[in-house]
Parts: C-alpha cells; structure tokens; sequence
C-alpha cells in the first residue's frame, strides 16, 4: 500500500478515537486498526516516522513510543536501515474451532503446505491413548510444513483412523476438506498447549535455531456422535504465532 494510503487510513482512525486517552496510544490503535483490517499486507514497509509525525502533525516522540508498543506487541519489525515493516505474526482463536488455512486465510494470507509423508501406519502409545484406538489399528499419519505466503510457520503431524480415511491420497491441500467430503467433519476439540524448544528436524523445517522457543499444542477433534476423528499435534515458531483467549466470567 502506498504510503499516503496508509496515513489517510490512520488519519480517520484517529479522528475516532477518544480524545481522553494519550496521543500515543491512540496513534497505536488507529495504526493497529489499519493492519488488523488487512488494509496493510504483513511485510508492507511503513513510512518513516518524520513522514508519519509530520503528516499527522504529530511529534516524532508520540510516532516513536507508539511504533514501540507496536513492535513489542510483534504488529511491526523494525529492519535494518531503520525500515519498519508490518510483521507477519498469526492470530489464532481459542474460542473457535478452525484449520490452519482458515486462520491464515482470514489474515489475508495464502496458506499452504509441504509434505513431509503421507502413509498408512500403526499407532504409536500416544496415538492410541489420543484416539482410543487399539494396537493393530490402521491409522492415516500426514506429517507436513504449514506455510504462509510460502514462509514456514508451523510443523504439524495428523493422526487419522482409516475407518474415516481409508487412503493418504485423498488428502491434498485441506485434511478437513477430505474429511468432509466423507460426511467426517469435526465439530468440537480439546487442545493442550505448551511450549518446548525446537529440535535439529523443526530448525531444518521452520527456518530457525536450534533451541528455538516453539509453542506445541496436541488437539483431539471430535465427530457429533463423540467419535475422536482425528489426532494432531501442532509446533509453531512463536516469534510468528499468537494464540487468542476470550475469558468471561
């Protein structure tokens, strides 16, 4: 987006902010507001805070502690060369249950994956557990990098048993397509989620250090008959991830 796009757009989320609340802040939300709405693409550089501050007739001082919280909230990334770019951090819900391209979809990204391998097994301990499967079971295990606008974002390994899907070819980009082509979509799940370091195999997936902060989840999908149809565990860079809670009391 060109720049004056951008600051006639913060311009007008200024004007509907409360005049109460300090400059800044009010500066921060209304440049929030502008990236939440995916009027302003992940990687989209900003302009520079002197444009900023003098076209908003702001002070460079209000323009900069506001791209600070912004940038600690992970909104922006400051480059070198001084250059800010919109991050590329993904919000995910706790309150919903979607896939991964809808999440990344509804970023305004294009979500897509890299196979790892697709093939018919027998559970292992934890699969069986999870799925409440016996040990001569048939399961389908897909294991794949999830990708968003072609940058790795997340390792995810899916447990299947053959009874929903009889075959790994019958899954392209979207396990829940599949799924629901079968009349197997699933419509409730419990999640863990915790987080662990990356291993030597999640560096060489996710583009990162060894060591690395990842946070895990392990997700149980149920059928509306309580049937567990699928097993999926899930490592995400946390440097790109958000996961969102709605608490009420």
């Amino acid at each position: 987006m060109p720049g004056i796009s951008l600051i006639e757009l913060v311009a007008k989320e200024l004007g509907l902010t409360a005049p109460d609340v300090p400059l800044y802040k009010r500066l921060k939300s209304a440049i929030e507001a502008a990236i939440r709405s995916n009027a302003v693409k992940a990687g989209a550089v900003l302009p520079g805070e002197r444009v900023l501050a003098e076209s908003l007739s702001l002070s460079r001082v209000t323009v900069r502690k506001a791209l600070a919280l912004l940038e600690e909230e992970g909104l922006l990334n400051r480059r070198h060369g001084f250059k800010t770019e919109v991050g590329s951090r993904v919000e995910k819900s706790m309150s919903t249950l979607t896939s991964f391209s809808e999440d990344i979809r509804a970023r305004g990204m294009v979500a897509g994956c890299v196979w790892i391998s697709k093939h018919i097994s027998r559970p292992s301990p934890t699969e069986m557990m999870a799925l409440g499967l016996s040990a001569n079971a048939n399961v389908i295990r897909m294991k794949r990098v999830r990708t968003a606008d072609g940058a790795p974002i997340a390792v995810e390994t899916s447990t299947v048993p053959t009874r929903f899907l009889p075959s790994p070819d019958l899954v392209w980009d979207s396990l829940y397509e599949a799924l629901a082509a079968r009349g197997f979509m699933p419509q409730r799940a419990i999640q863990r989620m915790r987080s662990r370091a990356a291993t030597s195999e999640d560096a060489r997936h996710l583009h990162c250090e060894v060591g690395a902060p990842l946070l895990m989840t392990e997700r149980r999908c149920f059928l509306p008959d309580e049937q567990i149809v699928e097993y999926c565990e899930t490592r995400y860079k946390g440097d790109v991830y958000d996961f969102v809670f709605e608490l009420q009391r």
